[in-house]
């Protein structure tokens, strides 16, 4: 048996109207087509849908039961047609996301909140994971998008990088915190927080130590330098940290406990956003994707500027 969609709304019509006329009119085709497409169906189905007396169509008893089917699939399709035109435009699907911890509480929250505004049917699975872990989640295809440290390229992932400079965390009351731009001799002893000895932001900090001849006093050992702010803002050390992570306490806390000042040499903390290579991407995924690439530059700009207009203040004096 082979049916198609227009047979069975030709067939509605047919019903609604109760006339080959009144049906023509609605679908926009002409009477002997339309009743060409009738015949063709009665023909499909083995048996007749009306009968055809002075001019007169009376559905018979089968084709008020055939009827019930049509109404179901061809509302089935009217769903389905929306779905898929919400999905086109944006209004309707679903985005899984995994991000790492430095943006995840506040950063990542503040861009989907800009992206989903104005789309209620989008759903958002949005989990927290180490970077290395997240790595190997868009590898495998589990989630849409990935937002970690910036990991060695391979070819099961697609990524857009963005190396990001990292800025001195100093307490507001430091005299240091005078000064537009830190440098190793300036914290030559002083307490320091930093991540792990694994993680590249500690490798260039020790080096810039080393390449100044001044003494790397590692206080507080840390997975992610976010609790490092308390450390700092009690007093307790200094710390060189990611610009996300600054940029987060910068949005969240108005108290100014803490200031932010470049230090020299440059340390860098690369950023990626990640997609699998080897399944095609959504529409709705890659909308975000830009969305999220836009704000990740809008944030170092904002920084940068932030930045400079201590370093002209400073100028000024």
């Amino acid at each position: 048996m082979n049916l198609s969609f227009r047979q069975l709304h030709t067939f509605r019509e047919v019903i609604r109207s109760g006339s080959i006329s009144g049906a023509a009119r609605t679908v926009g085709r002409t009477q002997p087509a339309v009743s060409s497409m009738i015949a063709g169906l009665e023909d499909e189905l083995g048996f007749a849908l009306f009968l055809r007396e002075h001019g007169k169509l009376t559905p018979t008893p089968e084709a008020r039961f055939f009827l019930e089917e049509c109404e179901e699939i061809l509302d089935r399709l009217d769903q389905t047609k929306r779905t898929l035109g919400g999905i086109g435009n944006l209004s309707a699907g679903r985005l899984r996301i995994a991000c790492h911890p430095a943006a995840s509480g506040f950063f990542m929250p503040m861009v989907l909140t800009d992206f989903l505004r104005d789309k209620p049917g989008i759903e958002v699975s949005l989990m927290m994971r180490s970077s290395t872990v997240i790595e190997d989640l868009i590898a495998s295809q589990q989630f849409d998008v990935g937002f970690a440290e910036a990991p060695v390229p391979r070819a099961s992932i697609n990524q857009k990088d963005f190396d990001m400079e990292c800025v001195c965390a100093l307490p507001a009351d430091d005299p240091l915190a005078a000064r537009a731009a830190i440098t190793a001799r300036d914290l030559d002893g002083g307490a320091l927080a930093t991540l792990f000895a694994e993680h590249t932001t500690y490798g260039q900090t020790c080096r810039a130590f080393e390449a100044a001849d001044c003494t790397f006093q590692r206080r507080f050992e840390l997975q992610t330098f976010l609790p490092g702010l308390r450390f700092v803002e009690a007093g307790l050390c200094s710390m060189i940290c990611d610009m996300i992570t600054a940029h987060t306490h910068l949005q969240s806390n108005s108290a100014g406990t803490i200031r932010f000042r470049r230090f020299a040499p440059k340390i860098t903390s690369k950023v990626s956003i990640l997609t699998p290579a080897h399944s095609p991407q959504s529409v709705i995924a890659a909308a975000f994707c830009a969305h999220l690439a836009g704000h990740v530059s809008a944030l170092q700009a904002d920084m940068q500027a932030g930045l400079g207009a201590i370093s002209e203040t400073d100028g000024s004096r």
